[in-house]
């Protein structure tokens, strides 16, 4: 896997529609993320930190942007804990519903969480979707605010949310921060996105600084994955 990975850092191959093996030389941020990378794949974090807590089958786990699944699907296989999947694109949120579709534990829906109530376009680039970017495929999506969604479902304790949204983590977090709702979840395991806003560096120290006096750190590999516990 490391091997692979650094190769990729001379060349990206893709496929035309044809099929044809287009190879081109990867851009800046593709280098310098792929250096992020490494130190996480080393570690086999996408197997062992992003599913080591202390859950039980009386857990709740938030799992906001779903994508197909798998990490709810990991997660609820190891704990059998309540698992809440936000998803807004449709093609997505239909693949998590089948998978899970005699499973009551598993509450999906298909809107995602944000600091506010708002539609919006997203474009449509797999697991890299993002309303940050623009892109000729696209699609509306729903988002609805997460304090409406805590408030409005009593949500009193969430025991892990993770959070993979592609520029949308500032204004989640933001607004959980500001609404003095950080508290009630007991470890936020987040990817940051720095590519994409240009100020992404700065609200994410700001908001690593206000998280510090609730949470600690227990892992955390900047722009790839960390996770905050509360204190």
């Amino acid at each position: 896997m490391l091997s692979r990975i650094k190769k990729a850092r001379k060349i990206l191959i893709n496929y035309d529609s044809n099929k044809n093996v287009i190879v081109t030389p990867p851009n800046p941020n593709d280098i310098i993320q792929l250096d992020r990378v490494l130190p996480w794949v080393a570690v086999k974090g996408d197997e062992t930190l992003r599913l080591d807590y202390d859950l039980n089958e009386k857990s709740v786990v938030f799992d906001v942007g779903g994508y197909k699944g798998e990490f709810a699907s990991d997660i609820f296989c190891k704990y059998d804990a309540t698992i809440y999947v936000f998803e807004p694109i449709l093609s997505f949120f239909q693949i998590i519903q089948k998978k899970f579709s005699n499973n009551h534990k598993v509450k999906a829906y298909n809107y995602g969480l944000a600091g506010k109530d708002d539609q919006m376009q997203i474009s449509m680039s797999d697991n890299a979707s993002s309303v940050f970017l623009q892109s000729a495929d696209s699609e509306t999506v729903q988002l609805k605010s997460i304090v409406n969604f805590i408030e409005e479902n009593t949500i009193q304790s969430v025991d892990l949310i993770k959070i993979n949204i592609e520029g949308g983590e500032y204004e989640l977090l933001e607004a959980l921060i500001e609404n003095n709702l950080i508290h009630i979840f007991k470890n936020i395991q987040v990817q940051f996105h720095d590519f994409l806003l240009e100020d992404g560096k700065e609200r994410m120290n700001k908001i690593q600084e206000n998280l510090s006096k609730t949470h600690q750190i227990t892992y955390q590999y900047e722009f790839v994955w960390e996770n905050w516990q509360l204190k």
